[in-house]
């Protein structure tokens, strides 16, 4: 609740939620999002501690451990009956299919189940769990009355050399995807075959949602989560903030961001400066009026 009352304000759509552990933690933002006139995300699970991964696994190659990560969510949308989320959110592809030509130890995994490599893991496979995916997500969207998100995690081949992805989200267009700033620069900087701001070119008109935050690489990541700034430098190391947001708001100006820092890290009058800078950069106004995309 204290990040809470120093991070939020009063202009902002809503706040995305997840890994709550106590049952009076939802309810209170529930009753929150009520009395002030804000909108709930989802990003999921929105409940901790009830499976040992975090993420569901619904394009692992095992047919049972696939099962269960259907269910699971099923559960979960289930539960978020009360909740009324805007969107639910999941990192996709998981697992994560990588490429076998990179190095990826600064990548941050939880468990070895998470990811498998492209050897392992052919395009046709992926696309056609994919295609189930979207099928499967967009009849819950009807039944429950959400915007199932993707968040790109870490991205393989398949989806940034070819248009088979872009075609599951023209076809299945119930389904939105999130833009992770501080995820593209990563891998930006880890893969040399990747090229963030041709993915976020391709992908800005079908996004939902941007998680905005920062970090610096210099071989190694550092300053994880950092609120942006316009002081930090991608020469630097930092992300290219500024001409991120320009490629997302020439091709979806209606994209919600999502301040996905860690507030810790800066002073309240940076916070601030923070919020403001990107205000401007969207808006190209000043800070302070009806922010419907924050």
């Amino acid at each position: 609740m204290k990040k809470y009352g120093r991070d939020f304000k009063e202009p902002f759509y809503g706040i995305e939620a997840c890994l709550f552990r106590q049952e009076e933690d939802v309810s209170h933002l529930v009753r929150e999002a009520r009395a002030r006139g804000f909108a709930i995300g989802v990003h999921f699970p929105l409940r901790a501690g009830r499976s040992r991964l975090r993420d569901a696994l619904f394009l692992s190659r095992h047919d049972r451990v696939r099962e269960d990560a259907f269910e699971r969510i099923r559960e979960e949308l289930e539960y978020l009956v009360r909740v009324k989320p805007k969107y639910v959110l999941f990192h996709y592809p998981k697992p994560v299919v990588l490429d076998d030509r990179v190095d990826w130890s600064a990548w941050r995994f939880a468990d070895r189940e998470e990811y498998v490599f492209e050897s392992e893991y052919g395009p046709h496979e992926f696309f056609e769990r994919s295609e189930f995916l979207f099928q499967w997500l967009s009849i819950k969207s009807d039944e429950y009355g959400f915007t199932p998100v993707l968040e790109f995690d870490a991205l393989n081949r398949y989806v940034y050399e070819t248009d088979c992805l872009e075609n599951l989200l023209k076809t299945y267009d119930k389904i939105k995807v999130c833009l992770d700033i501080g995820r593209l620069h990563l891998q930006d900087m880890i893969d040399p075959f990747f090229g963030a701001r041709r993915v976020i070119d391709n992908y800005a008109k079908y996004a939902e949602v941007i998680h905005l935050w920062n970090f610096r690489y210099r071989g190694n990541v550092e300053h994880y989560r950092h609120p942006v700034l316009p002081e930090l430098s991608p020469q630097d190391g930092w992300a290219p903030v500024e001409q991120y947001l320009k490629i997302v708001r020439a091709e979806n100006k209606n994209v919600k961001i999502l301040f996905e820092h860690r507030s810790d890290l800066v002073s309240d009058e940076d916070l601030e400066r923070c919020y403001e800078w990107v205000y401007e950069l969207w808006n190209g106004g000043r800070y302070g009026e009806n922010i419907g995309v924050l």
